[in-house]
């Protein structure tokens, strides 16, 4: 698949939805500083190292993705993918403590022409709590839309543990 047929075809998606016994100011700060970020970002086995947050649209969120685990740097070996994978984000929409839109280039993956993928945070106070919903874009195919799927349900796991510590 081609960038010109992504865009062609209406976009799949995958959405998740949490709700935190947390503020949405604290779910917030979690996505939008570099402390918050490096405390939960990537799945189980991964951590990261923020280089750039320029938190408005337009800006930048560049990062390294660093697989820690033995299981992980093993399936990076496998892949032939590299231990550490530099990440660019570009932020489309911030709305403070509402909502939080960005691009991120998928360039990652071997064999397959790189490509740009949309994710949507939204938060809303409920009772005691916040909801939070996250709509991303499916990958370019069904396995590795699986793996992103999977490796968000890690992330999210990852991000409730930060929230209760």
């Amino acid at each position: 698949m081609t960038n010109s047929d992504r865009t062609a075809a209406p976009r799949r998606t995958i959405t998740l939805e949490r709700i935190y016994q947390a503020s949405v100011e604290e779910v917030w700060d979690l996505w939008t500083t570099k402390d918050g970020l490096e405390s939960w970002w990537g799945p189980e086995g991964f951590s990261i190292k923020v280089r750039t947050l320029d938190l408005r649209p337009g800006g930048l969120w560049e990062y390294a993705m660093i697989a820690t685990a033995p299981e992980q740097v093993e399936f990076m070996k496998r892949a032939g993918m590299p231990r550490s994978t530099e990440q660019r984000v570009t932020y489309t929409e911030v709305v403070s403590q509402q909502r939080l839109a960005y691009q991120s280039l998928v360039d990652f993956v071997p064999g397959v022409e790189p490509y740009a993928v949309a994710g949507l945070v939204e938060l809303r106070p409920i009772g005691s709590g916040v909801r939070m919903v996250v709509t991303l874009d499916a990958m370019h195919d069904e396995r590795w839309t699986e793996m992103a799927r999977m490796g968000w349900e890690s992330q999210l796991g990852k991000l409730a543990k930060a929230l209760e510590g």
